[in-house]
């Protein structure tokens, strides 16, 4: 007799136990009724181009003069490309070309990122835009941003024409190459126009090109940089590179030309013509 008590305990601790989960199981838990969250959905793209076959073998030779005059082993060599280094094929990709003529020295590189958010509450396009907009932003451009801003306008406004014009055109460009300002651009302007006065036309091409910009109609978003700069003392080097964003892809083209003479100024304007060519035809590719 003296057990019972106990025995008649432990049954009642097991009824109540039993009770308690029945009401779990019947929706008294708080947490039953918490929303669902619907995963974000997949970006439109699930792999990537082969890079170096991206780029038709027409298009190379019109970026690339002079490698269609080479013998035949080294032209199939420029027109095949070298293949960037990555670790995981499915995420990034890229190719690069070169060719050496006797004017000058072209260069072209592909790069393929697809973006892919390991959140599920953020999609790819989402993460995807992201990514695209720290180049932007990296790049001293924002979707709001216009081609050659007032202020720089203004700077140049008690120069003489000919600075001004030159002044436009390659102050923006000089701030995206280097990062941050920088204080020989003014004076740049001035020793270029006593440049031009030995090496006449040698100006010309910077002055037409255009700045650094944002791009309509390439992508869901595209800029453009323009990067003239001095390589050494030897020659002038420009490179323009254009990234676009098309769903959960981020594309970014590069191209650039060398002369092989100091008097000669790569034509700036003809770079980016280019290089927004074969954005757009890789972009066209990818929404095929």
């Amino acid at each position: 007799m003296a057990y019972v008590p106990g025995v008649a305990l432990l049954a009642a601790l097991v009824v109540g136990c039993s009770a308690g989960a029945d009401g779990n199981a019947n929706g008294a838990d708080s947490k039953a009724g918490s929303p669902t969250v619907s995963p974000a959905p997949p970006g439109k793209y699930l792999t990537l181009p082969a890079p170096c076959r991206a780029v038709p073998r027409s298009t190379l030779k019109d970026l690339l003069p002079g490698a269609a005059e080479l013998p035949g082993d080294q032209q199939d060599k420029v027109f095949r490309g070298s293949a960037a280094v990555t670790y995981d094929t499915d995420r990034k990709v890229g190719c690069g070309w070169k060719s050496d003529a006797p004017s000058a020295t072209r260069s072209l590189s592909i790069d393929f990122e697809r973006v892919v958010s390991y959140d599920p509450g953020v999609s790819d396009d989402d993460r995807a835009d992201t990514v695209y907009a720290k180049k932007e932003k990296a790049a001293g451009l924002s979707s709001s941003a216009t081609p050659g801003p007032p202020e720089e306008k203004d700077k140049k406004g008690e120069e003489s024409e000919g600075s001004e014009e030159s002044g436009k055109a390659k102050d923006p460009a000089d701030t995206d190459a280097t990062g941050s300002a920088d204080p020989s651009p003014s004076g740049s302007s001035s020793e270029s126009g006593q440049d031009t006065d030995g090496t006449p036309g040698s100006s010309s091409s910077p002055e037409e090109a255009l700045p650094s910009r944002i791009l309509d109609n390439l992508g869901d978003a595209a800029f453009l940089q323009d990067l003239p700069k001095r390589a050494g003392s030897t020659a002038q080097h420009h490179t323009v590179s254009v990234v676009f964003r098309t769903s959960n892809v981020v594309v970014t083209v590069r191209y650039a030309e060398q002369p092989a003479l100091i008097t000669q100024v790569p034509d700036g304007r003809e770079l980016q013509e280019k290089a927004q060519a074969l954005a757009r035809k890789l972009a066209e590719a990818l929404s095929e």
